[in-house]
């Protein structure tokens, strides 16, 4: 079973910065996309920016310019750098990934979240 495990939320002053990792574990064949979303209290989840195993990266209109993904395919592990942090980026933040537990059976994959809170 693949297991996601986010680290490097926290509390950080609006124009900060921060940098989350998420690294999977367990047994698999391959990991196709990777990205991060989020949720604010009483708001939908939404995808904040995603990454193809090939390196092409899509982002929120919110984010763009300000985050930066990337990913380490050797290490199952995908980053999300966070630059210019506003308060209204507060929000629990989620790893997810497209993961090939064997050649024919894709899953999709969600960490626990890591609270991200931007003070003004």
């Amino acid at each position: 079973q693949v297991q996601l495990v986010e680290s490097g939320g926290g509390l950080v002053q609006a124009g900060g910065s921060l940098r989350l990792s998420c690294v999977a574990s367990g047994s698999f064949y391959s990991i196709d996309v990777m990205g991060w979303y989020r949720q604010a209290r009483e708001n939908q989840r939404e995808l904040v920016a995603s990454i193809t195993r090939g390196g092409g990266s899509n982002y929120a209109d919110s984010v763009k310019g300000r985050f930066t993904i990337s990913r380490d395919n050797a290490k199952s592990t995908v980053y999300l750098q966070m630059n210019s942090l506003k308060p209204e980026d507060t929000a629990v933040y989620y790893c997810n990934s497209r993961v090939k537990e064997t050649f024919f059976h894709t899953v999709d994959v969600w960490g626990q979240g890591t609270q991200v809170t931007v003070s003004s």
